[in-house]
């Protein structure tokens, strides 16, 4: 008899749980009775997929980048550069929406619950910022944006729009300067100031919002255009 394959759910269901734990409660939260209680296993499954605590750590911050790159992935290049990019922006912004708590891992700092992170564990997720870097470099080549680094206007994009996100997590923003109107106008104002008129970065945004739906599923659109969409 063939041995009995383990669950794919369950490592990732793993991940979630824990993630919930350190968020919502703290360090002392995080151990392996406590998590494997909470998915309703036994401690050795646990020990199985990750062998220490250390190593479920580390990968809480894989995970919630390999999550944030199935959402970049799904922003297919256009004719439109300035759209592509604003529909990364709203990309990262879902992710981080629909996962908070490995998002607040993910950029949690050297030691998240006390468990050291290399260099290496720390810049992981670097992996992540290619596609906004080579949005920039067509954005260049269409002559939307000045002529400059593509990097520099990715890591640009990359603080603007992480910043405006976890202020939104943080529940900091509120009306009549609310996450959604932020947002969109926060859009248009990178998109300038990285090069583009006025008007051309006011049309690509509104487009890319037209995008959201048929890229990442209505359900997921109605979420994070407008937020009052419904």
């Amino acid at each position: 008899m063939s041995p009995r394959r383990s669950d794919p759910r369950t490592r990732p269901a793993l991940v979630d749980i824990a993630a919930r734990l350190l968020a919502e409660e703290g360090p002392r939260a995080l151990s392996t009775r406590r998590i494997a209680a909470e998915a309703g296993t036994s401690t050795m499954v646990v020990y199985t997929h990750f062998g220490a605590m250390s190593e479920l750590v580390r990968e809480m911050v894989r995970e919630g980048f390999a999550r944030l790159e199935a959402y970049l992935t799904r922003v297919e290049p256009t004719g439109d550069p300035v759209s592509d990019m604003a529909l990364l922006g709203r990309a990262y912004r879902m992710n981080a929406r629909a996962n908070p708590h490995l998002y607040a891992v993910m950029f949690s700092g050297a030691s998240p619950a006390g468990f050291s992170l290399s260099e290496a564990d720390r810049q992981h997720g670097r992996y992540t910022l290619v596609h906004v870097v080579d949005c920039a470099a067509r954005c260049f080549a269409a002559g939307r944006f000045r002529a400059g680094d593509a990097e520099l206007v990715a890591h640009q994009m990359w603080i603007a729009v992480h910043g405006l996100v976890t202020l939104e997590l943080g529940g900091y923003l509120i009306d009549p300067y609310d996450p959604a109107s932020l947002f969109e106008s926060q859009l248009v104002s990178l998109m300038v100031s990285a090069g583009d008129a006025l008007d051309l970065a006011s049309a690509s945004v509104a487009a890319s919002a037209e995008r959201v739906d048929e890229t990442f599923g209505a359900d997921l659109g109605r979420s994070v255009v407008g937020d009052r969409r419904e």
